[in-house]
C-alpha cells in the first residue's frame, strides 16, 4: 500500500532531543534529583508574573492578541526600538525558524559555527536549505574569519550565538564589527542573544546597539532562561521593517498565548528582581567555574548559565555517573557536556561527582 509522499528533506534529520529529566521524575529511585541539562531558570516566576498568568487563564476560551500589541508596545519601549521593528514567537527558535523561512529555500546556505545550538541545522533542513557549518576554534569560540571565508553567492542568513549554546564563549564588540564589515548587506546576520541577560564581559556587544546601526542585523532574545518562562515559550526579534514584516507574515496565528503574553509583561516589570536572580546564578556559575578548574578540569570561559566541558569518548561515562549521583547534564555523544548552573544543593552534587569523576581519568 503506498503512503503519502513526504519532503525528500526530511530525510535525515534528526529530532530535536529534550534535556533528560531526572530519575525520579521517570521514575528512578528515591533522593535528591535535579535537572540541569535545559539551561532552565531553577527559580519560580518573577514577582507578580504569576498572578497575571493566573488572570489570563481565566480567558482560554478566548483567542490570544494575534498582534502580541502589550508585549510588543512593551518591548519597544525598553529597548527603544519602533514596535515595527518587534517580532515575537514561540520562543526564540520558533522565530528562528521564521528567520530561516522568510530568507532560505532550496539551494540557499544558511552559516553558523558548530558546535552551536543544534537546533540550527534542524530548521535549516526543514526550509531545504543547506547547512554550512564552521568549526570552533582551539577556544570552543566562534571563528569568525573562517566564517566570514564560508560566505558564497548563495549564502542568504547566518547565525552568530552569542554566549555560544553549549559552549558558553562569547564574541566580543572589535571582532564582531569586523566580521560585519565583511558580510554582504544582503546577507542577514542574526545574533542569537538567548543568554544575554548572563553576561558581565563589557567587551561583549549588545546586539541591540549593532542593529541600529546595520540594516542586514537582527537580534533574537528569549524569555526561556533568564526570565524563568521556558514552559510558556515566547521569544522575540529586534530586526528592522522588511524583516520584521516578513516575520509577522510567517507567524503562526495566535500562537503566543495570551497568558504567555501577559506573564511576559508581568517579567519586563520585575526588573529589579530580575537582576538580582541574575546576580546570584552569575555567583554560582563563579564558584562551580572555580571548582571545576581547582579539580583539574579545562572549562572554557562562559559568559551564559552553563558550563562545558570537553569529555570526547568519556562523554557518556561523565553523563551516566552524574544521573547516578542525582542530577542530568547533557551530553553530546563523542564530545562533551553542557551543565546548567542551578541552585546550590545542585551544583554542589554536581561538583562531586565532577571530582569522583576526574581522579578515575
Amino acid at each position: 500500500m503506498s503512503t503519502p509522499k513526504l519532503r525528500a528533506c526530511l530525510d535525515g534529520i534528526p529530532t530535536y532531543k529534550p534535556g533528560r529529566p531526572p530519575a525520579t521524575e521517570e521514575g528512578g529511585a528515591s533522593g535528591p534529583a535535579f535537572k540541569l541539562s535545559s539551561n532552565e531558570n531553577p527559580y519560580p516566576p518573577l514577582p507578580g508574573v504569576l498572578e497575571a498568568a493566573t488572570a489570563a487563564a481565566g480567558s482560554f476560551n478566548r483567542y490570544p492578541d494575534l498582534a502580541c500589541a502589550a508585549l510588543t508596545t512593551e518591548l519597544a519601549e525598553r529597548f527603544g526600538v519602533p514596535a515595527s521593528h518587534v517580532a515575537t514567537g514561540t520562543g526564540s527558535v520558533g522565530v528562528a525558524q521564521q528567520l530561516i523561512q522568510v530568507t532560505s529555500g532550496p539551494g540557499d546556505e544558511v552559516v553558523y559555527a558548530w558546535r552551536s545550538f543544534e537546533a540550527y541545522p534542524i530548521i535549516t533542513r526543514i526550509s531545504g536549505a543547506t547547512p554550512v557549518q564552521v568549526p570552533l576554534d582551539a577556544d570552543e569560540r566562534h571563528d569568525l574569519d573562517a566564517m566570514a571565508d564560508a560566505i558564497t553567492e548563495r549564502t542568504r542568513l547566518i547565525f552568530v550565538c552569542n554566549p555560544n549554546n553549549p559552549t558558553g564563549t562569547v564574541v566580543r564588540r572589535a571582532e564582531l564589527e569586523r566580521f560585519l564589515d565583511r558580510v554582504p548587506s544582503d546577507v542577514l546576520v542574526v545574533l542569537d542573544e538567548a543568554y544575554r541577560e548572563f553576561i558581565t564581559d563589557a567587551e561583549v556587544p549588545d546586539g541591540i546597539d549593532l542593529y541600529r546601526e546595520r540594516p542586514n542585523v537582527a537580534v533574537l532574545r528569549t524569555f526561556s532562561k533568564a526570565y524563568g518562562l521556558a514552559g510558556l515559550r515566547v521569544g522575540f526579534a529586534i530586526a528592522h521593517d522588511p524583516v520584521a514584516e516578513a516575520l509577522r507574515k510567517t507567524a503562526v496565528p495566535f500562537g503566543v498565548s495570551q497568558l504567555a503574553q501577559d506573564a511576559a509583561v508581568a517579567s519586563l516589570r520585575a526588573e529589579a528582581a530580575l537582576l538580582e536572580r541574575v546576580a546570584g546564578l552569575v555567583t554560582e556559575r563563579t564558584r562551580v567555574v572555580e571548582a571545576l578548574e581547582g579539580q583539574g578540569w579545562t572549562v572554557p570561559e562562559t559568559q551564559a548559565n552553563f558550563v562545558w566541558l570537553r569529555l570526547g569518548e568519556r562523554t557518556a561515562d561523565f553523563a551516566a555517573a552524574c544521573e547516578k549521583a542525582g542530577v542530568t547534564v547533557r551530553p553530546f555523544a563523542g564530545e562533551g557536556v553542557r551543565i546548567t548552573v542551578a541552585e546550590a544543593e545542585a551544583n554542589a552534587i554536581l561538583l562531586r561527582t565532577a571530582e569522583a569523576f576526574r581522579k578515575e581519568l
